[in-house]
C-alpha cells in the first residue's frame, strides 16, 4: 500500500484527488493540508510514502514546505511530487533542486497522476517522459556547471559515469538498456549504485547532480 498526503489549500481539488487515489487498491491518503506549514507538520507526524504538494499555497507554500521535508534525514524516504498550474512554472525548477521528486500540472489525466505516484515511490524514473524532459531541458537552460563537487564523481565507474549520462538525457531504464546493450536489470542496478555513491535521494537529483557536476552540460545528454 501506497500512502500519500494531499497538500492543497483547495479544498475541492483535494476532494477531487481523494475520491482519484480512493479508487485504487494500492493506494491509500493518509492526510491531507492546507498550506505547507500543515503539510511539513503532518509528514513528520504520519511519514506518508508520496506527498502530492501543490506550489502556490498562502503562507508558508509548497516550495518551502518541499524544502523541509527534504531536508530532514528522518524524513528520507518521503518522496514529493509537486503540482502546478503550468509547465513553465518557474518555481518548479526551484522545487526540484530542493529535493522533490518530480511535478506533475494540474490538468493531467487520472491516469498519469495514478501511474506518477507509483513510478516515483518505485523510484524507476522522474516522471512520465515527456514532462521528464520538459524538466531537464529547463534544468540545462539554467544550471551552473561547478555548483557541485566534481571529485564526488571519482567514486563512478566508467559504466556508472555513462548510466548517469543517460539518466540526466531523460531515458529510462529500458532505454538505457537498450542504448548501452545491457539487460535492464543491470541498468537499475547501476543506477542504484550511483545514486548511492553520489548521495542522491532519487533519480531527479542524479540528474541535478549530473548537470551541477559538470558530467552532463547543455546538449551533451
Amino acid at each position: 500500500m501506497i500512502r500519500v498526503l494531499l497538500a492543497d489549500d483547495q479544498a475541492l481539488v483535494r476532494s477531487g484527488f481523494r475520491a482519484l487515489l480512493g479508487s485504487q487498491a494500492d493506494l491509500e491518503v493518509v492526510a491531507e493540508a492546507a498550506d505547507g506549514a500543515e503539510a511539513v507538520a503532518r509528514v513528520r507526524e504520519l511519514r506518508p510514502d508520496v506527498v502530492l504538494m501543490d506550489i502556490r499555497m498562502p503562507g508558508h507554500d509548497g516550495l518551502a514546505a518541499t524544502r523541509d521535508i527534504t531536508a530532514d534525514p528522518a524524513l528520507a524516504d518521503v518522496r514529493v511530487i509537486v503540482l502546478t498550474t503550468f509547465t513553465e512554472d518557474s518555481y518548479v525548477f526551484d522545487a526540484i533542486r530542493f529535493g522533490a521528486s518530480g511535478f506533475l500540472v494540474k490538468d493531467s489525466e487520472p491516469a498519469d497522476l495514478i501511474k506518477a505516484i507509483r513510478v516515483v515511490h518505485g523510484g524507476e524514473a522522474l516522471l512520465a517522459p515527456a514532462v521528464t524532459r520538459t524538466l531537464i531541458a529547463e534544468f540545462a537552460a539554467r544550471s551552473r556547471p561547478g555548483a557541485a563537487d566534481a571529485t564526488a564523481l571519482d567514486a563512478l565507474t566508467d559504466r556508472e559515469r555513462e548510466v548517469v549520462v543517460q539518466v540526466a538525457a531523460g531515458l529510462s531504464n529500458d532505454e538505457i538498456a537498450a542504448r548501452l546493450f545491457m539487460s535492464p536489470t543491470t541498468a537499475k542496478t547501476h543506477v542504484s549504485r550511483a545514486m548511492t555513491k553520489l548521495g542522491a535521494r532519487d533519480r531527479a537529483q542524479l540528474v541535478v547532480l549530473a548537470y551541477e557536476s559538470g558530467l552532463v552540460r547543455p546538449g551533451w545528454a
